[in-house]
């Protein structure tokens, strides 16, 4: 299995430059993906991210694929021109509540300060077979059972 790189090590730098270097050449492009841009901001050519880092791919799969509960997403609290980080409840119809007081005047920068907060969030054995579980849909999680 594949760790998540501990905090201070050279692996775990390079993940974060990567994530950053995808994330500033996708400014201007609508909707939100780890890939690096040849030119910043068209997408014409892609490369890099998810596409070339298998450990980068690893962790954002990994942090896709946690239970709602606690997640970190994007709240936009004035169109196109401010967000905010928020903590979703797992619970459906109850709405997120703001995880921190900073606002964001860039979609790529709320972006990158949530792959950092996750990343801080995750233990080094994420993802490890100890930690399987049968799916989303199980009785404890509060989504209807047919």
């Amino acid at each position: 299995m594949i760790s998540i790189p501990k905090k201070g090590t050279p692996e775990r730098d390079r993940l974060i430059r990567a994530h950053l270097e995808c994330v500033q050449s996708m400014a201007g492009v609508a909707g939100f993906s780890v890939l690096k841009c040849a030119t910043p901001g068209d997408t014409t050519v892609i490369g890099g991210g998810v596409h070339e880092d298998p450990l980068l791919k690893r962790v954002l799969l990994r942090m896709r694929g946690t239970s709602t509960k606690g997640k970190l997403v994007v709240i936009c609290t004035r169109v196109d021109a401010e967000w905010r980080i928020g903590r979703l409840s797992g619970i459906r119809g109850v709405p997120p509540v703001f995880a921190t007081d900073e606002v964001y005047t860039s979609e790529q920068d709320i972006q990158h300060a949530i792959f950092l907060m996750r990343l801080d969030e995750m233990p080094e054995s994420d993802g490890f077979p100890e930690h399987y579980h049968e799916g989303y849909k199980r009785r404890d999680d509060n989504w209807p059972v047919t």
